[in-house]
Formats: structure tokens, sequence, C-alpha cells
């Protein structure tokens, strides 16, 4: 019988380090879930002025309002939505009073024309927000037919001689019907903890099936 202890030990251990992992993955995305609710709360939470300084980790998801003109030249940015298609985000430098930001106006369609600029004051509410949308694979800026393929907002605000300050528009007191508003929202942050924890766990009944299969065959070996 000493021969089926080495199989039945390391099965156990295996089962152990899988069953862990998928607990910890459990415990993951309780500490995700806390944090999206943070955010969820923070995005609708009363709307301040742009700090004079922002900071893009601890004022990211900041609710501002603000007021200004909308300036050109503005950016396009290839985007999609859902049961409508391609279609561009179109961020605009707002002239504010002493500055000059960012503004996400929200998504047109491939084949609509941008609506032009006025020089009306508009009064926007948003969110503040710093983007992490470019990597190694993001293609670069096709600037003659002035196309983006990510949010970068270090390069926008170089391109449009704006503060490296975003506010993606949740309402606006003049948004053109043409443009949807594309409001700052948890649904891009990935969570996936417990798809996860299933596997380990499941990885875990695997590996306790093949130990007892193992262990079956090996027992009238034994014995013989």
């Amino acid at each position: 019988m000493h021969r089926l202890f080495p199989p039945l030990i390391f099965g156990l251990a295996g089962i152990t380090v899988l069953v862990s992992l998928g607990v910890w993955q459990l415990q993951r995305l309780n500490w995700k879930q806390t944090v999206l609710a943070d955010i969820d709360a923070r995005i609708i939470a009363e709307p301040v002025a742009v700090p004079a300084m922002p900071d893009p980790v601890a004022d990211r998801y900041l609710p501002v309002v603000v007021g200004g003109r909308l300036g050109t030249p503005f950016i396009r940015i290839l985007a999609s939505r859902k049961r409508i298609g391609a279609g561009y985000r179109i961020i605009s430098p707002l002239h504010m009073a002493g500055r000059i930001i960012l503004v996400d106006r929200g998504f047109i369609k491939l084949v609509d024309a941008l609506p032009p600029a006025t020089d009306q004051l508009v009064t926007i509410t948003g969110n503040l927000h710093w983007p992490d949308e470019v990597d190694s694979y993001t293609p670069a800026p096709d600037y003659d037919k002035n196309i983006w393929f990510a949010r970068d907002v270090t390069a926008m605000a170089a391109a449009l001689n704006t503060e490296p300050v975003l506010v993606v528009i949740r309402a606006s007191s003049s948004a053109p019907t043409e443009i949807s508003p594309m409001p700052v929202d948890t649904k891009s942050i990935t969570n996936n903890h417990l798809q996860y924890a299933l596997t380990w766990i499941s990885l875990a009944v695997i590996w306790l099936c093949m130990t007892i299969f193992f262990m079956i065959r090996m027992k009238p070996k034994i014995e013989s």
C-alpha cells in the first residue's frame, strides 16, 4: 500500500494548489467589485470645477462642469458602437478662461460630417479621464486623414496645443444631434476574476478525478 502514498500526496498537493488559486480569484473578484462600485459612485457624484493641476491618478473619473468655446481643429478617433457600427470619437479643444483643455464630444458615424463649430459659449458636464488605450500594437495616427486609433491624452494635447486634460462629455448645453455622447463608465474595465475562479476550480475537480482514476488503476497491480 505504501506505493499509493506518493501519487496520493501528489494528487492532494495539486488539488490544494488549484483550489487555493480559485479561492484567491474569488477574493480578487470581491475586491474588483468593490473598486468598480467606488468608481461608479465617483462618476455620478456632484460635478466640480476642473482642478488647476489635475492628477491623472487621483482625479481620474472626477465629475466636472466646464464652460468655454469649442475650437478647431479637432481629432477623429476610430471607434465603434453596438448596433451602430464604425465611426469616430470627436476630440476638440475647449477654450476656457485662461486655459485650453481637451473635450471628448462623443461618437459620430463614418458617413456623417462633423457639424461646424459655433462661437457660442457652451457648458459641459462630464468626467476627467486619462484612457489607457495605447500599447505596442496601436498604429500611429494617420495625420493626413486625421484618423487616430486610440485616445492618447498627451499626444492629443500636443497636436491641439492644449493641456493634457481630457473631459469626456456626459451632457452639453449645445450638443449637436449628430454627435452622441459616450460618457465614462466601468463597462470597459475588465473583470474576469469569476471566470478565472471557475477555471481553477474546474481544474481541481479534473485533477481529483484523475487522481482517483490513477489510484484505482494502481490498486490491482499492487494487490497482484
